[in-house]
């Protein structure tokens, strides 16, 4: 894996790969492997769990509290996985391919008002592409907070889509942004921030790899090479179970 950016800034990683559904379970395998570049420890001191509100984490073995733990966040569509993965505070990420879908009628019976009406007067061939970016980032908030889309989930009103981040209206802290991966593909990520948070995407090399830089409030700062090993991630940790980065089953 290529090395991540070592810059002392909050930044949100994720990686993007295929979800082979294979064995040894290639979502475990990139998890612990985020660990062990974000925490500094061997794979064999790290275990997946969960945190505070149910929250999926990576973190010491030799740390039973918690207390220093590695938020992650794993969605996948088909074909394809996605993991976000950030040091300083909670994240979210959600992924979708682009799809012939009825968007007015999925939002009327699922969005608030507003986001209708935004909708409808966006043009009509790029329908589809809105609806699921405001779905996607419904859901990487809602990963964000600990709630996934219980509760009205799919009510919370979100921002306009686009770059840089975005506050979510209503949630204190809460930002949310589509960095582009190019292709049928729709990606949001969302963290919880006082501060700027730099966004790193790195893709599987061969199939147009690149790390991007995102920083509120400048759109995309820098596209470069990126040289990394292949990842896919289909994974969700489960219950109160821990699993040792060791193990070489599916979780």
């Amino acid at each position: 894996m290529g090395q991540l950016t070592a810059s002392g800034r909050d930044t949100a990683y994720v990686w993007v790969g295929r979800d082979t559904g294979g064995q040894p379970d290639p979502a475990a395998e990139l998890l612990c492997r985020a660990g062990r570049l974000l925490l500094d420890r061997p794979r064999a001191e790290l275990v997946l769990a969960h945190g505070r509100g149910g929250r999926p984490v990576v973190r010491a073995s030799d740390d039973p509290a918690g207390s220093v733990g590695l938020p992650v966040s794993v969605s996948r569509t088909a074909g394809l996985v996605v993991v976000a993965a950030r040091r300083a505070g909670a994240i979210g990420v959600d992924v979708e391919r682009v799809r012939p879908l009825p968007a007015l009628a999925l939002a009327r019976r699922w969005f608030p008002p507003a986001e209708l009406t935004w909708l409808a007067d966006r043009p009509e061939a790029s329908r589809a592409v809105d609806f699921l970016r405001l779905w996607t980032a419904k859901e990487a908030v809602g990963k964000a907070v600990g709630q996934g889309l219980r509760g009205g989930g799919l009510r919370r009103e979100m921002p306009p889509p686009g770059l840089p981040w975005r506050p979510v209206p209503g949630a204190e802290a809460l930002w949310v942004g589509h960095p582009a991966l190019g292709g049928d593909l729709v990606l949001a990520v969302a963290v919880h921030t006082t501060g700027q948070v730099d966004v790193e995407v790195v893709q599987r090399p061969g199939h147009g790899a690149a790390e991007v830089v995102q920083r509120p409030g400048h759109g995309v700062a820098a596209v470069r090479s990126a040289s990394v090993e292949r990842t896919s991630l289909p994974v969700v940790v489960r219950g109160n179970r821990s699993s040792r980065c060791s193990t070489r089953g599916r979780l």
